[in-house]
Formats: structure tokens, C-alpha cells, sequence
């Protein structure tokens, strides 16, 4: 890593180190919101779209280009490395991933290979080519945690209750267990291949974490999520769930150095709740870019005061960029963010 690359804003808040300014990125910004994303991925489908290494380098810097972020996401999806092990999925439009043969036994848990970084050579020129084009920007790995992964593998899809995830997870503690674990070796190995390839942070998130209580979570989910950071080395870990003010001291016990923080958690309550050790990130309603630019831009000063007061404050959305979003209003909130007098 550059010297000009480990100094940068963003790694330096992920650390808890002070930055000139506060360090902003957006949740989904490499995509769906950008219509010049729209344009290459016309005719390409989602998945093959994330197995294209000069595609994800173009859709990743996007958004650095277009915004002049603190640091890049890499464009996958959380159940691509599902799909690089051989298991029978697709990502249907205005559905989600659909998974052929839901998991309901340990044989179907067996069934699921290891992933190996041979399996998934785009990924590595991928995250190589786009680390070589953003110099002094951070690039920022992605997986999704075990449960959510989970979810998609027992319920065959999206949900709203989670019945059968839940079920499972209850019902047959032995399959849940051995699933979790399943899937913990495969985000481990796809993040470890990212920081290996060249990314300077991780992000684990777990969109669906919200769907538990505290003391499931911290039997069922927390051991998993840990299994993973434990696993990944050497760089700033993130680790985001949606829904989860209740969660958010376990959360920070997981080993992250950062813990997202999602927009209906105030950010004070969310910087108490993970404690001194550790950084946060967040927290602006993503529906607040449609309100008026005052209004978008007051609310963002606010946060960004409040996230004095963390170890380190990374500022984003809290959740990702709505895909009707205006492009104009992220470029207005990044500048104002970046010029937000921190002295």
C-alpha cells in the first residue's frame, strides 16, 4: 500500500485516526442510480455482469468519476459467490436471487463445494485492474454476511418473515450450524481474495440481521459474522446490518473496526451502543436526497457533528442508494461533506 493510499481520509477515519475531513462514501453507489451504469449494463444480466472483470471495473469506478468519493466499492453481488461454487441460482429482475433447491438438510449443506480463489480468477484481474486505475482512492471489498447468505439458500429467495429461515434455524440447529459455517468459509475466501488482489478495506453486510432478536443473534448469527472478520487480515473491516439498533453492541463485538450504523438508529445512540474501540459509519436517510438540497445538506452537518464525538466517523448513507436517486444531489452532498470545516 502507498503511502498516499494509507494517508487517505477514509482509511485513516477507519483506523481512528483524524483525516482533514470527514471521509464519504455511499452504500450501492456503483450502480443502479447512474445512468451511465445503465448504459453498460444493457442486455448483461446481474450475475454475469459481476463475472466480467473489465465490466465491474468500469461500474466500480463510476461513481469515483462521476462523485470524486473517498473511496470505491467493488461491484458484486452477495450471492455471487454462491454462484462461482456451482450452486443453481439467478438473479431475477424485480424479484432477486431465486435459488433452485432451497437448503433444508445437512446433505444439502454437503452439497454446497468450498470456495477456492481458483474459482474465481475475474475477481482477482477484476479488483487488480481497478486498485491500478484508482491510485490514491480505497478500494472497498464486499460480501454479504452468513445469514443473510443464509437466508436466500433456505427461504429460495427473498422474504419478508423469514419463516423458513427461522424454521430451520430453530427446528434443526445441526443444519443451521453447518450452513452457517458453510457459508462463513465462502465470504471469508471471497473477501480474502479481494485484500489479497489489491483492496485496501472490507465491508461484511448483512442486509437481513434485523429479522432476529438479540440473544438468536448472538447464538445463531454473531459466531458466523466473527468466524469471517476473524479471518480476514491486514486490513480495515466494516460490518453493516440493516435494522439493527438493538444489535449494534454485538455487532462491535464481532472484530470490525468499523460498524455501520443504519438510518433509523441516531447516530448518537448508534456511537454509544459500539463503544469507544471502535469506529462508525453513516448514518443520512437515503430518502433524504429527494428532499430539498437545504434540507438533505442541514441534516448531513448534523451528522457529521455528531460523528466527532466516535473514534472515527465514516460519512455515508444508512443503507444504499436508492435506484431513482438524482446523480446531482450525491455530487452536492460528497462536496458538501468534504468541505465540512472539521477545525
Amino acid at each position: 500500500m502507498t503511502s498516499r493510499l494509507s494517508e487517505s481520509a477514509f482509511l485513516k477515519a477507519a483506523r481512528g485516526e483524524r483525516p482533514d475531513h470527514t471521509p464519504v462514501w455511499f452504500m450501492r453507489q456503483a450502480g443502479r442510480s447512474l445512468p451511465e451504469y445503465l448504459k453498460v449494463r444493457e442486455g448483461v444480466a446481474m450475475l454475469d455482469s459481476c463475472l466480467d472483470a473489465d465490466l465491474v471495473t468500469e461500474i466500480t469506478l463510476q461513481p469515483v468519476r462521476r462523485y470524486g468519493v473517498d473511496a470505491a466499492i467493488f461491484f458484486s453481488d452477495i450471492v455471487l459467490p454462491l454462484k462461482a461454487v456451482g450452486v443453481d441460482l439467478d438473479i431475477k429482475p424485480g424479484v432477486g436471487p431465486v435459488v433452485a433447491r432451497p437448503v433444508r438438510s445437512l446433505a444439502d449443506v454437503a452439497a454446497i463445494p468450498d470456495l477456492t480463489p481458483d474459482a474465481i480468477p475475474m475477481i482477482t484481474r477484476g479488483v487488480r485492474q481497478i486498485v491500478a486505475e484508482l491510485d490514491s482512492t480505497p478500494l472497498i471489498g464486499f460480501a454479504g454476511a452468513p445469514f443473510t447468505v443464509a437466508s436466500y439458500l433456505v427461504e429460495g429467495g427473498p422474504s419478508k418473515d423469514y419463516a423458513q429461515t427461522k424454521a430451520l434455524m430453530y427446528g434443526a440447529p445441526d443444519v443451521w450450524h453447518a450452513l452457517l459455517t458453510k457459508i462463513a468459509g465462502i465470504s471469508a475466501t471471497f473477501l480474502q481474495v479481494q485484500v489479497e488482489a489489491g483492496a485496501s478495506a472490507v465491508q461484511l453486510f448483512d442486509s437481513w440481521a434485523g429479522a432476529v432478536d438479540p440473544a438468536d443473534y448472538e447464538r445463531f448469527v454473531l459466531p458466523y459474522s466473527r468466524s469471517v472478520l476473524d479471518r480476514v487480515a491486514g486490513v480495515p473491516k466494516i460490518h453493516f446490518g440493516v435494522n439493527s439498533a438493538m444489535l449494534l453492541p454485538l455487532m462491535a463485538s464481532a472484530g470490525a473496526d468499523v460498524v455501520g450504523i443504519d438510518w433509523r438508529t441516531p447516530l448518537d445512540y448508534g456511537i454509544d451502543a459500539v463503544g469507544p474501540a471502535v469506529a462508525v459509519q453513516g448514518n443520512l436517510d437515503p430518502a433524504l436526497v429527494f428532499a430539498p438540497t437545504e434540507v438533505m445538506l442541514e441534516r448531513a452537518g448534523r451528522i457529521i457533528e455528531t460523528g466527532r464525538r466516535a473514534r472515527g466517523h465514516i460519512f455515508n448513507l444508512g443503507h444504499g442508494v436508492i435506484p431513482s436517486t438524482d446523480p446531482d444531489q450525491l455530487k452536492r452532498l460528497t462536496e458538501f461533506v468534504q468541505s465540512y470545516p472539521l477545525a
